[in-house]
């Protein structure tokens, strides 16, 4: 059975790094944990099976009392975030452990869940890739949307209609990235590729759910 682990961690940035065939990979470095385990959720009690982790500490001052209640269970400090990830195993989790790259491998394929950028309130031509209308001057219709409505029937704006809006901002998972490189020392995992989110977002990072085996001969 393969081990179900997520871990939080911090998007640092992109480099490039050489691999042992001496082939120039870009990659994107993700600082990741260490995460504390604060709560193993069993189906006796909570109904399910799953790990609650926290990353980051958080000053004191800056927490509820709830928060700090809840913290001091696992023995560790308040945390700036926290997530819940499903197990099949939860007794192979203690309250207070660290969880880090160790739990990873050189090579491995992994699912980066983040936060694309914000892009504020945007028209059809940036939000969608509309084209637009006519440059020139008197049209009256430059990046506009075009018609919205409907006559008699149905008389309203159908759902899921392209319009303008807020842009960006979206959850996304981009799936089977392999890791180039583990510095453990440092926590960071230089994964191929790239993934939506600004430098500094927060990211997740879980051992690839859909990877492909490959077929013995």
């Amino acid at each position: 059975m393969k081990e179900n682990i997520e871990i939080l961690g911090k998007k640092i940035g992109m480099t490039q790094v050489f691999t042992e065939d001496n082939k120039l990979v870009p990659v994107t470095v993700v600082e990741v944990g260490p995460c504390t385990v604060l709560q193993v959720k069993t189906p006796e009690v909570d109904g399910y099976s799953a790990v609650q982790i926290g990353f980051q500490k958080q000053k004191e001052h800056r927490a509820t009392k709830a928060h700090l209640g809840h913290a001091k269970k696992s023995g560790s400090g308040p945390v700036m975030e926290i997530a819940e990830f499903r197990t099949e195993d939860p007794a192979a989790f203690k309250l207070g452990d660290n969880i880090g790259v160790e739990r990873f491998s050189q090579g491995e394929k992994v699912d980066v869940i983040s936060i694309t950028k914000g892009k504020g309130f945007q028209g059809v031509v940036k939000r969608w890739g509309f084209r637009g209308g006519p440059a020139s001057h008197g049209s009256m219709w430059h990046r506009r949307g075009g018609s919205y409505g409907n006559c008699q029937w149905p008389g309203e704006v159908l759902k899921g209609k392209k319009m303008p809006g807020r842009a960006g901002g979206d959850k996304r998972t981009v799936q089977n990235l392999v890791i180039v490189k583990i510095i453990e020392d440092k926590n960071l995992l230089l994964i191929k590729g790239t993934f939506p989110g600004a430098n500094g977002s927060s990211v997740t990072v879980r051992k690839a759910i859909k990877a492909k085996v490959a077929k013995a001969a």
